[in-house]
């Protein structure tokens, strides 16, 4: 089967999300057994100048959806990002999921020569076609939030290791 602009797509976030959702079932697993409150983890960071954890899952969400609906020619949903609980940030995470699986492969398909712009702050906007979007742009950028995801939690003592952050079975 050909690799086409969906399966190169949609399949990378729904397995890197869905391995998301059982960093955090740890996460809330070893809060417990250290007896802490599963918030301390929404204010982690590895340096000062750094987003913090519930950034890095907000951005990695907004990553994932907004490239399949930039794909498909569709404007990305809004979230409100107001997630304050290890809860709320595993719901945006499966609202996430169920948008990325809910848009047809045949929208996205024959998407590698659509153009698509990235509206950035304080900068003029970003310009790319469909192909190096996705292989350049949307998935480096959404991979990067979930590594860092994943080494905030593991630095804070979470029991990862790299068969979770591959989500090996």
């Amino acid at each position: 089967m050909p690799i086409t602009m969906s399966s190169a797509s949609v399949p990378v976030f729904v397995k890197q999300l869905s391995a998301m959702l059982a960093w955090l079932d740890k996460a809330e697993a070893h809060a417990k057994t250290k007896k802490f409150e599963t918030s301390v983890y929404l204010g982690l960071r590895l340096a000062p100048d750094m987003l913090p954890l519930v950034s890095q899952i907000r951005i990695a969400s907004d990553a994932a959806k907004a490239c399949v609906a930039r794909l498909a020619g569709q404007e990305p949903p809004k979230f409100e990002d107001n997630e304050s609980t290890v809860d709320e940030l595993r719901q945006r995470i499966r609202k996430t999921l169920e948008y990325v699986q809910s848009v047809p492969a045949a929208d996205i398909d024959g998407s590698e020569d659509r153009d698509i712009t990235i509206p950035l702050r304080n900068r003029d906007p970003l310009h790319f076609k469909g192909d190096f979007y996705l292989r350049h742009w949307a998935l480096p950028n959404f991979l990067f939030h979930c590594s860092m995801t994943y080494a905030l939690l593991r630095h804070n003592g979470v029991d990862l290791g790299k068969s979770d952050f591959l989500a090996v079975p």
